[in-house]
């Protein structure tokens, strides 16, 4: 077929098979569903562009593929979290108490503030562990790390602190 051949796709494909069939009119009024009641026209041919009626996929399709809009992501029921559980895991006490703990180590240098967020720490973590002991959280490593490093945290403040003591202290001198 030539390119400028009526009836022909520019882009190559052939739409009508049939070459008595009428184009697709896209300003026409879209087909009436059958009503309540009333049978589908089976066994004719849908046009181009329309969805077949019978029910039946048309070729290439996947009968078994749900319709999505254009751009959408896909949607898997109970993506993320293990099968038969009926919420999602509450994992909030195991990452505050990591994310604090790892804050306090640094923070001891600044005026103290890693002995608070250490003890924070300490106590988020240890409940941390606790909810994923019970199977109620999953994160048991966040919650052991977030008691690890706030007991480091809290430990190194209170270290500072007792050198900043005994250096400020003066020694009696001797005669």
């Amino acid at each position: 077929m030539q390119p400028g051949y009526p009836g022909q796709d520019p882009y190559g494909q052939q739409p009508n098979q049939d070459p008595n069939a009428q184009p697709h009119d896209p300003y026409a009024q879209p087909p009436q569903a059958p009503q309540y009641g009333q049978q589908p026209q089976y066994g004719q041919q849908p046009q181009y562009g329309q969805q077949p009626t019978s029910g039946q996929p048309s070729y290439g399709q996947d009968p078994y593929a749900q319709q999505q809009p254009y751009g959408a992501a896909p949607q898997y029921p109970g993506a993320g979290y293990p099968a038969g559980a009926g919420q999602a895991p509450n994992n909030t006490l195991g990452l505050v108490s990591m994310i604090l703990g790892i804050a306090s180590i640094p923070m001891v240098c600044c005026f103290y503030l890693g002995i608070p967020l250490g003890i924070a720490a300490a106590v988020t973590g240890y409940l941390g562990r606790q909810k994923a002991a019970q199977g109620l959280a999953n994160n048991d490593g966040q919650a052991k790390t977030g008691l690890i490093c706030g007991a480091i945290g809290a430990g190194l403040g209170i270290i500072l602190i007792i050198l900043g003591i005994v250096a400020n202290v003066s020694l009696p001198a001797q005669p």
